[in-house]
């Protein structure tokens, strides 16, 4: 099988847009599978920064085939936008690259109205939503009374969903939360240009495309959004997305049997990093933190929140890879680590004076553990002119090798640095 999985192993933002647009140049196929336009992608191709959140990392190559399927939750706006951002820079020149299921769910105004309106009524417990829509619109799926992107282009069919939709949409901004309630023909009038120029993108069976490429040979990437950790089944719930992160959401988003899967890599930062509340074991709350947000340009690439950073944790990274059968590993932003004279690494958690190795399924019993961190030697030279994997320092090498060696799966692919070159290769992605 020629399916590979790409997914998150933390908490998000792990740099999967790079490693995804890095391995692209060797695949047919990218699949966005899961998520929506609350995950961002951050490219950089000669020095040029591009900003991705719902289009597959893929389409930065003119040859790729990218599709965004079923299980993805679709702000049409903001899908448009960055389209025409594409375009204007030279990209997606044939619309025919770029494949939208047809019966993917639409986030609509009143999605991001209620979402930013929930949010601001749980005052001191926030959850740290985006406010995109994200959960409301699972919502409406789960509870099928969801638009997808076939009813944008049919009025009427358009119209009796949305009437059927606001009903209780309306009821919830009137009464609940003393908002203006949404006029249907108002909406519909809002949609119709936006339909127009997602026409040409529109695929009625995404599902059946990925499986014929996939049983003819071809070399099919599935893209993941957000990280293991906020899964909403598997994460740190309550402070979790709304859709499923592990890798399992690449057959269910996509529609395709786990056989089709080969290979799971797993993409994982040297350190930790997380976005808004939720336990976060190894969270720095100091200069260090401090630090490695200001190397790391650690600001979230759809909010702009600053990220909250910590030491790597090899515990939450061995659950990762058990949820989600993780078989290889990539390891990015190691330059960042670059300059301090010892390195954190949590190896296990203390938990009421017992010393544990597995990751705790409460969040309570996250916000009370106590971090066991062994230290080891940092380097001073700079990664980002690397282009050998021999040229690493040794003190690097002995830090990647001491997480492999901890984590039982190989590190097949180390990033110095945002670009595409700063890639440093142990092992092909694709064999024969």
């Amino acid at each position: 099988m020629s399916g590979i999985v790409i997914v998150g192993a933390q908490w998000g933002d792990e740099g999967k847009g790079k490693i995804v647009d890095v391995f692209s140049a060797k695949a047919d196929y990218v699949v966005r599978y899961q998520g929506g336009a609350n995950a961002g992608h951050t490219l950089v191709v000669n020095g040029v920064k591009t900003v991705l959140h719902l289009v597959p990392s893929g389409i930065l190559h003119p040859e790729t085939n990218c599709i965004i399927a079923s299980g993805v939750v679709i702000d049409i706006e903001g899908l448009v936008k960055e389209i025409e951002t594409l375009k204007s820079n030279g990209y997606l020149a044939n619309p025919k690259q770029l494949l939208i299921s047809d019966s993917a769910t639409i986030i609509l105004p009143y999605h991001k109205v209620l979402d930013a309106a929930r949010e601001k009524a749980l005052d001191g417990a926030k959850i740290g939503t985006t406010g995109k829509g994200i959960g409301p619109a699972y919502e409406d799926r789960a509870a099928r009374r969801a638009i997808v992107l076939s009813d944008i282009f049919e009025k009427d069919t358009l119209k009796e969903k949305l009437e059927l939709a606001l009903l209780e949409k309306n009821a919830l901004f009137q009464s609940t939360y003393k908002l203006e309630s949404v006029n249907v023909d108002e909406l519909m009038k809002w949609i119709a240009p936006l339909a127009e120029k997602l026409a040409p993108y529109r695929s009625r069976d995404t599902s059946a495309v990925v499986h014929k490429a996939i049983k003819n040979g071809k070399k099919v990437l599935f893209e993941g959004a957000q990280g293991t950790l906020l899964d909403i089944l598997h994460g740190t719930y309550p402070y979790v997305t709304s859709s499923s992160t592990v890798a399992g959401s690449a057959c269910i988003g996509t529609g395709i049997g786990p056989t089709s899967i080969s290979k799971v890599i797993g993409i994982m930062k040297a350190y930790t990093t997380r976005v808004g509340s939720g336990p976060f074991p190894t969270e720095l709350k100091d200069e260090l933190g401090e630090r490695m947000r200001s190397q790391g340009h650690e600001f979230g690439a759809t909010t702009g929140r600053p990220r909250r950073c910590g030491w790597l944790d090899l515990v939450a990274l061995r659950y990762a890879i058990r949820v989600n059968g993780i078989t290889n590993l990539a390891l990015i932003k190691m330059d960042v680590l670059t300059g301090l004279d010892k390195i954190g690494v949590c190896t296990a958690y203390e938990l009421d004076g017992e010393i544990i190795h597995e990751f705790p399924s409460k969040a309570a019993d996250l916000e009370r553990i106590k971090p066991v961190i062994e230290y080891m030697p940092g380097w001073k030279e700079d990664l980002t002119k690397l282009t050998n994997l021999k040229d690493l320092p040794r003190t690097a090498t002995s830090y990647i090798d001491f997480i492999g060696n901890q984590l039982g799966a190989p590190i097949d692919v180390i990033s110095v640095g945002p670009g595409r070159e700063q890639t440093l290769w142990v092992k092909p992605l694709f064999t024969n």
